[in-house]
């Protein structure tokens, strides 16, 4: 049986948010955003930044500034940018319908779901090296919680490891620590376990549901004509990838004024239960480490632990100055992206950069835009990065 330490540790978090709480922060005016972020970016020597601001549940600014490309073209609210790693909330809003609809349960091991032990199945591209886990039987203990919470027990993923080979590194659902791996294992149950198609799946149920026409989980040819490049921190330009196969981990295309939509969608809880909603964006599971990455680091005593903050259901839920909140980045070395979401108010603002150097103004354009929320940025990036004023 499953120590029950870790759940008996998040419910004692304080993340009801606050009845009374402070006046709320002015959404600012259009006029003022443009100008807020053009000195941000100018600071942060970034070429290329997209927002979008829901306020109320409602999209009330969706914005693009500077290029899209080397040549100049301008950045536009329906270029196509990578979403990184904010794939990772849309797969797990796609995951809570399956929960929902029955197909899958949150607390049933995932290898239930095959027909066959899991390290039967031969290692594929675009899956994980499943037979490397023969010798440890802690897989079969995995759940879908476990893979949402980032709490599978494998590092990011498999090709890290000194010898690229996939381990559990601590018991199944214990802790925190990042995983595209564990993402990877749950695409593996809902395709090979389930016989559906990731891909299909979300495209009816979010792309299509929530208005998003440019936003697709592997490469489209008609991407091309209005398409983001990035820029590297050596001010490097780095060719938009054509994704070719679905991730869960982070394969998803999509463009501003789509991801003002699905996030207009996320903060309203639309398709799905409450129940559902609450369980997505509240505490699961404690954080117990100093920053995000590196992934397997070890845990700081309980003393130094941080109760404001712990893992959601594919997001990461923090509790703030406005009450409680939730949110997800994105990173590779020429994107940056970050969503923020205050429940109180149903507030949100999306950022998605073309250029990785506009990370060190994320904390002065969400506060701009939302007030002081709370969000952990140091444990986000760690101690290391270099924010702007």
């Amino acid at each position: 049986m499953r120590p029950l330490l870790a759940i008996g540790l998040f419910v004692l978090l304080p993340f009801a948010a606050s009845a009374a709480g402070p006046a709320p922060h002015a959404i600012p005016t259009r006029a003022a955003l443009d100008a807020e972020v053009a000195d941000a970016m100018k600071a942060a020597q970034a070429n290329g930044l997209a927002i979008a601001v829901i306020d109320d549940g409602k999209v009330v600014h969706v914005a693009a500034y500077g290029q899209r490309n080397a040549k100049g073209d301008p950045l536009q609210t329906d270029t196509v940018m990578y979403g990184a790693s904010l794939t990772k909330a849309v797969f797990a809003y796609t995951v809570m319908q399956l929960v929902e609809e029955g197909k899958l349960d949150l607390d049933r091991p995932i290898g239930t779901y095959f027909d066959k032990p899991l390290p039967d199945y031969p290692a594929v591209d675009g899956y994980g090296p499943w037979p490397d886990l023969a010798g440890d039987p802690r897989w079969r203990t995995i759940t879908a919680r476990d893979l949402l919470t980032h709490s599978s027990g494998f590092a990011n993923f498999a090709y890290l490891e000194p010898d690229g080979k996939l381990r559990i590194h601590f018991d199944p659902g214990t802790r925190y620590a990042y995983s595209g791996e564990g993402l990877i294992l749950l695409q593996y149950v809902i395709e090979r376990g389930l016989g559906l198609d990731l891909g299909a799946e979300m495209q009816r149920r979010v792309f299509d549901r929530f208005g998003m026409p440019d936003t697709d989980m592997k490469w489209r040819a008609d991407f091309a004509a209005n398409l983001a490049d990035g820029w590297m921190e050596d001010g490097t330009v780095e060719p938009h990838d054509e994704r070719s196969r679905v991730r869960a981990a982070g394969s998803m295309d999509t463009s501003i004024a789509d991801m003002a939509n699905v996030a207009a969608a996320y903060i309203n809880g639309k398709g799905l239960g409450a129940a559902s909603f609450a369980a997505m964006t509240s505490a699961q599971l404690p954080i117990t480490t100093a920053s995000q990455f590196p992934t397997l680091q070890d845990e700081l005593p309980p003393a130094q632990r941080r109760k404001d903050l712990a893992a959601g259901l594919g997001v990461v839920v923090f509790e703030g100055p406005q009450g409680a909140g939730f949110f997800k980045g994105g990173h590779n070395d020429s994107t940056g992206n970050t969503w923020v979401c205050v429940k109180q108010r149903k507030r949100c603002v999306v950022i998605l950069g073309n250029d990785v150097r506009v990370e060190r103004a994320f904390p002065r354009l969400v506060a701009f835009v939302l007030g002081e929320t709370g969000v952990p940025w140091r444990w986000e990036y760690g101690s290391g990065k270099v924010f702007i004023d």
